[in-house]
């Protein structure tokens, strides 16, 4: 029987993604590794047959990206770095909306079921653990930027509740005690995790928790405009809002200024994302960065690394997020 690349990756001691790698002339791998690989090849008399391969295993080196909208520039920024990734190993990626509806996630993943493409990674999604734990047994998926609660799939996402809590501290530092917290009533794990981050910082910092300064709605920009109407009617308007998204942070300082409050002076304001139209606006927008191409890259590579490996790594997988400070807190 001819040797197979998981043959080679076991003689070399590598991965199977960076016998991969070396085959498709990436330069993106050690000396050392691609002579253990190339030695492994000469000596197993491998012969890479990618047509014989992609007709035996049914292989297309497509993988779909389905996405919950289009109007998100965080989700265009982790496509791009999961296109740069996967071209490097001979992949292509390929995107759907589903508009955030069930029925149009069940009939893009009919790309998955009929092997019209290779694996999936679902940039937010309408599937429940379970139904998503059962796929992952006969399909290689992946979730990206939103986990599911009680999923075992392998998850790539920045750790929401570390960069809140970040955020909130950064608020607190200063000088604000009075913040006031702009989330949803999704039960996401990403929008759950940042209220949690917020009450630590606040708890960390001595401040008392204060239910009148929340405001739960959706991710919808109007909610935010409706979140500035009822934070301005309170009695002691907060010095500071942290919200979940920087699209309500950017319609909480829109009605700010139809108001006649000055944001930046009268009050501060940070979101969460750090879309495109953060450095666009102005003020420009204070938030936490997600950093998308690294996960883009990484929850690409370890989804090919599963298609190629016979053990799943269905692990949850953080990226480091960073705080930025700009003129909507005064910086």
């Amino acid at each position: 029987m001819s040797a197979t690349i998981k043959d080679v990756a076991r003689e070399a001691g590598v991965s199977v993604a960076t016998v991969s790698r070396v085959l498709n002339g990436n330069c993106n791998v050690s000396e050392d590794s691609a002579s253990r690989v190339n030695d492994a090849i000469k000596k197993l008399h491998y012969s890479p047959n990618f047509l014989g391969r992609n007709l035996r295993k049914c292989e297309t080196n497509v993988i779909l990206c389905i996405m919950p909208t289009s109007e998100h520039s965080l989700y265009s920024k982790i496509v791009t770095g999961m296109q740069r990734y996967a071209s490097k190993l001979g992949y292509d990626i390929i995107t759907a909306f589903s508009d955030n509806t069930a029925t149009a996630e069940a009939r893009q993943m009919n790309m998955l079921f009929n092997r019209t493409v290779d694996g999936v990674v679902l940039l937010g999604t309408m599937y429940d653990a379970d139904s998503l734990n059962k796929l992952a047994q006969n399909y290689d998926i992946a979730l990206c930027c939103e986990g599911v609660p009680g999923a075992d799939v392998l998850t790539v996402a920045v750790d929401d509740e570390s960069g809140a809590f970040d955020a909130v501290t950064a608020l607190i530092e200063k000088g604000h005690r009075d913040i006031a917290f702009l989330g949803t009533k999704s039960e996401a794990i990403s929008s759950t995790a940042r209220e949690n981050g917020y009450k630590k910082a606040l708890e960390k910092a001595g401040i008392p928790f204060r239910e009148e300064l929340v405001y739960r709605d959706s991710y919808e920009y109007n909610c935010g405009t409706d979140a500035m109407n009822y934070f301005a009617g309170l009695e002691k308007r907060p010095s500071a809002v942290f919200a979940v998204s920087d699209l309500l942070a950017i319609a909480v300082i829109h009605r700010a200024y139809e108001l006649g409050i000055e944001v930046g002076k009268d009050i501060s304001v940070m979101g969460f994302d750090n879309i495109t139209m953060c450095e666009m606006m102005l003020p420009t927008v204070s938030t936490v960065e997600q950093p998308c191409f690294k996960m883009g890259e990484l929850v690409i590579e370890k989804l090919i690394e599963n298609i190629h490996s016979a053990k799943k790594d269905n692990n949850y997988y953080t990226v480091d997020h960073k705080v930025i400070m700009r003129q909507s807190t005064g910086d």
